[in-house]
């Protein structure tokens, strides 16, 4: 038997990582993060255990970029589902809604992950971050802001934050109040994206339909 080229070994890898990426955020979403040991991902995805350690440095670093992987395929699908559309507006309301619809559907997850940036490892810059960081910057370039180099890191910045609120055990803020906030910040009408009901809290619609996205300037903060 000849021996595999390198595309077809370099493809073996690139699905045993994915699968090892998919099963942990499977069984951290089912289970916990403490919870969730490294042979329990090898196990779920099929792998040896010695390839967990082969393609990530630890359990922290692992979860990350699983994470990232899942944002940014949520992302993704959120912003092409269809009607497709390249109104920057919109792409951005649905990039605003799949970031907090994530918060929402998957709490244990994204509580860990949160949590694990928030460690001495810190952000871990992997190719799922940079696949997600590259998408949002685009939603942010096609809706016309003004100074994509302030709006972008803000918009980030704020998707966090937003995350942050809503998992806070014992006192979280509801995902409408703080996409109403952010809908305002950006200068995004609330029927955009996926609304979470027909009015947003306090009955605020948002900017005038004249508005333009170009003169849209990020507030310096949060009410």
């Amino acid at each position: 038997m000849s021996p595999r080229s390198a595309s077809v070994n370099e493809e073996l890898r690139r699905r045993s990582r994915e699968r090892l990426l998919r099963a942990t955020v499977e069984l951290v979403d089912e289970r916990g993060y403490e919870a969730t040991t490294l042979g329990d991902i090898a196990d779920r995805a099929g792998s040896a255990r010695g390839l967990v350690s082969y393609y990530f440095p630890g359990k922290r670093q692992l979860l990350q970029s699983a994470v990232h992987r899942l944002m940014h395929q949520t992302l993704a699908s959120a912003l092409e589902r269809p009607p497709h559309t390249d109104d920057g507006a919109e792409r951005l309301a649905r990039a605003i809604d799949a970031v907090l619809g994530l918060a929402r559907d998957h709490p244990v997850l994204m509580r860990a992950h949160m949590a694990g940036i928030l460690q001495a490892e810190g952000f871990v810059q992997c190719q799922e971050q940079q696949r997600l960081a590259a998408l949002l910057r685009d939603t942010v370039v096609r809706r016309g802001v003004r100074d994509v180099d302030t709006a972008y890191p803000l918009l980030r910045a704020l998707l966090m934050g937003a995350v942050f609120a809503v998992l806070l055990p014992g006192a979280p803020m509801p995902v409408a109040t703080l996409r109403a906030e952010l809908f305002q910040r950006f200068g995004l009408r609330w029927e955009l994206g996926v609304p979470p009901g027909d009015e947003p809290p306090g009955g605020a619609r948002g900017v005038l339909p004249d508005q333009s996205a170009r003169s849209v300037q990020p507030r310096n903060r949060l009410k």
